[in-house]
């Protein structure tokens, strides 16, 4: 959701309205986190998509929102984490904000399919792009 937010043509009526509630609400995020949205910019710029100056920028605006990180992401890995992205299909990493979702009793934001999908099976209220 977080990229989406950056980048003009993935951007939907449905993450301008996610991120609005993040920055009235705050969000949760797994630790994980920083290190996935790093990921995408590093490839993005990549293949052209941005260049750093860009990355700094979207990373200096990202960074204000009322954004917490999870400290428990790590704990969760071996047991309900992992017990997630076996039943449900998905990645350890994507069953970590699954998880965190259902721990927290917080809604989950995500544009990823699968994870939508496995977050409305879980019953967890989800705010989708």
């Amino acid at each position: 959701m977080a990229i989406a937010w950056m980048f003009g043509d993935e951007r939907t009526e449905g993450t301008v309205a996610a991120m609005r509630r993040i920055v009235v609400e705050g969000a949760i995020v797994p630790s994980l986190w920083r290190l996935k949205v790093a990921n995408v910019l590093r490839n993005a710029v990549r293949r052209g998509r941005c260049d750093e100056g860009y990355v700094d920028r979207s990373l200096d605006r990202l960074g204000q929102y009322p954004i917490t990180v999870d400290d428990e992401t790590s704990v969760q890995a071996w047991s309900a984490t992992r017990v997630l992205a076996r039943e449900l299909g998905l990645t350890v990493y994507d069953a970590a904000y699954l998880e965190l979702a259902k721990r927290s009793g917080l809604p989950l934001a995500s544009c990823d399919q699968a994870l939508i999908a496995a977050a409305r099976a879980s019953g967890v209220e989800m705010l989708t792009g």
